[in-house]
């Protein structure tokens, strides 16, 4: 049992990782990303297999007669349509949209009554899912620091230029395409990180109150600051809108992150964090 525990948990890690690298190449079109993502898919399909096969030999049946059975399944079909999908075609919106089905899923089934699993070890694998939930976003709060910081060199650096200033500190912080292209990946990480997280979240949220508390200041600005990055990306890849006024918009974007980070979790009455 504790073996199934870690393995559903290396499920987790791989999944969460490879529905990133997904979303990266579904922007970027980077064959590099898309390879690393498809060999973490492949990984995440060979253990939800080894985890299936396990718990047959467990409990001597099939593992699909429970409801977390039957989404766990569910989950390791959408993930081997996405590798076939993967392999014959090159339908990289179609893969990511179904990886993160397939993600929410997996991670929903974790809450789902799984009939033959005791009550402890449902409840580690709650504390476990919260701590990665976590985990994940502050990552995900860690690239989009280094976003906002890379705007506020090229917000001095614009001024600069305007002001027909020159040093050998602005060389030192590297030329302003180099920095909004930066910028952008920063955020490019961070968006899918916090998707993610916010996820678990939810997740989490409904197992453990069975309600999703939306009313909560937290949790409401939390998708506002996904809603707000998530438009200075559309207004990067989709507009193709560059420079001052682009660098303006993620410095707001980052403004309204330290809003959800510190006031939002003064008057929260569901985080402490």
């Amino acid at each position: 049992m504790v073996g199934l525990h870690i393995l559903y948990i290396l499920i987790i890690v791989f999944y969460c990782l490879s529905v990133l690298g997904y979303f990266i190449d579904f922007i970027q079109n980077n064959q590099k990303v898309n390879r690393i993502a498809f060999w973490l898919l492949s990984i995440v399909w060979v253990l939800q297999l080894t985890f299936l096969l396990l718990r047959a030999l467990e409990f001597s049946r099939l593992p699909i007669m429970t409801i977390f059975e039957g989404m766990f399944f569910y989950s390791w079909i959408l993930v081997t349509f996405s590798l076939v999908i993967n392999r014959l075609h090159r339908m990289d919106f179609l893969v990511f949209v179904v990886n993160l089905v397939g993600f929410t899923i997996l991670t929903v089934s974790l809450f789902a009554p799984a009939g033959d699993v005791s009550s402890e070890l449902a409840d580690l694998f709650i504390l476990e899912m919260l701590i990665i939930h976590v985990v994940i976003l502050l990552l995900s709060y860690g690239t989009f620091t280094l976003s906002f910081a890379f705007s506020m060199l090229y917000f001095y650096q614009h001024r600069m230029l305007k002001k027909k200033r020159w040093g050998d500190k602005m060389v030192r912080a590297g030329n302003l395409s180099l920095l909004e292209k930066r910028s952008y990946l920063c955020t490019l990480v961070g968006f899918p990180l916090m998707l993610i997280g916010l996820i678990l979240g939810v997740s989490w949220a409904w197992v453990k109150f069975e309600a999703v508390p939306w009313h909560d200041v937290k949790v409401f600005s939390s998708f506002i600051v996904l809603t707000v990055y998530g438009f200075y990306l559309f207004q990067y890849k989709v507009k193709k809108k560059r420079g001052y006024n682009l660098a303006l918009l993620n410095i707001a974007a980052f403004l309204v992150l330290l809003i959800n980070y510190f006031l939002s979790s003064s008057f929260s009455q569901f985080h402490i964090w």
